[in-house]
């Protein structure tokens, strides 16, 4: 074997392990026809049969590809088919067991408005005898939504929150360079042609008013009827007619964007720390030192008046906050 052509036996072997084995049949076919040449094969029947030999080759290797190509496609597929089985039948077999448990559940419930259901006769019992003594609050709904059972409207002053900043992180856009308070549907133009007087006259006066009642609904809501949620539904109504009257763009200067985080985390985190301080010092039996009052009074009930007050502030904030958004785009 002659120097050259152990050269080109080395460099085929380098390209095989560099470019894989579906080069080792073209490296060696080339190999054998420098040797060919080399050995004076330059005859018209040897190049002939040489190429015939590297197109059968390729062939090969063509074919190779596409099936193995096929079969992936086909593995993939047939993957896929079966994952969609699998999940379904899942899928189904889990409802069918929250079914059965919840439907199992249902059938130990005490029978409803028997004598001895616990509903009955101990908890309706302890709220209407012991309520007062214990929460203060002339109002015994407000004394058991944020006395008793203060966490549960806690979590539900969260998840409005959490709804009001979830649509807020979808809807609300700003295109660059335009400056806060001036939104998609608040064109100044149509602010100021499409103005309607007898809206703003009405407006001015009614919403004062409707502030005023929200206000008082929220305060009073220890001592009648009413509370944070009442509340703060008519002072976000109230904030919706100001807006439709006046616009946007003056609204914006009294409740933005930054007003409606800086309240609504606000009151969470002051109904939280609060109230928390209160289940932990009653859970280890320890005085709270938090005065009750004498029932009847506005600074009565503990902490039920504050907690009215900053459930009343993020309900009215979350109300405006969705009308804004789905019709502005912006707070």
């Amino acid at each position: 074997m002659s120097e050259s052509s152990g050269k080109r036996g080395l460099r085929a072997f380098v390209d095989w392990v560099e470019n894989g084995a579906d080069r080792d049949e073209e490296a060696v076919a080339s190999g054998m026809a420098g040797h060919d040449k080399e050995a004076g094969a330059y005859s018209p029947s040897g190049r002939k049969m040489a190429w015939g030999q590297t197109a059968e080759k390729a062939a090969v290797r063509t074919a190779k590809r596409t099936m193995g190509r096929r079969l992936a496609e086909f593995t993939e597929e047939h993957a896929l088919r079966v994952f969609g089985s699998v999940y379904r039948a899942v899928a189904q077999v889990i409802c069918l067991a929250g079914m059965a448990v919840l439907l199992m559940m249902v059938s130990h419930l005490p029978a409803f408005g028997a004598a001895d259901n616990p509903a009955n006769n101990e908890v309706v019992g302890r709220y209407l005898e012991n309520g007062l003594a214990e929460t203060g609050a002339v109002n015994t709904v407000a004394g058991i939504i944020l006395d008793y059972r203060a966490f549960d409207t806690f979590g539900e002053s969260v998840v409005l929150f959490l709804s009001a900043a979830s649509v807020i992180a979808l809807m609300r856009r700003r295109p660059a360079g335009r400056p806060a308070g001036k939104t998609g549907g608040g064109k100044e133009g149509e602010q100021e042609t499409d103005r309607d007087i007898i809206l703003e006259q009405v407006a001015r006066l009614l919403v004062p008013f409707i502030l005023m009642f929200g206000v008082y609904v929220v305060l009073n809501g220890h001592l009648s009827p009413g509370g944070g949620f009442s509340g703060g539904t008519v002072m976000g109504a109230g904030l919706i007619l100001y807006a439709n009257a006046f616009g946007y763009q003056r609204i914006h200067r009294l409740f933005s964007f930054r007003t409606f985080t800086v309240m609504s985390s606000s009151a969470l985190m002051v109904y939280a720390l609060s109230k928390g301080y209160s289940f932990f010092m009653g859970a280890n039996h320890l005085e709270s030192g938090i005065p009750l009052g004498k029932p009847g009074d506005i600074l009565s009930a503990g902490l039920i008046l504050p907690l009215d007050i900053c459930v009343g502030l993020v309900v009215a904030g979350t109300m405006y906050c969705f009308y804004s958004l789905f019709r502005e785009g912006e707070v």
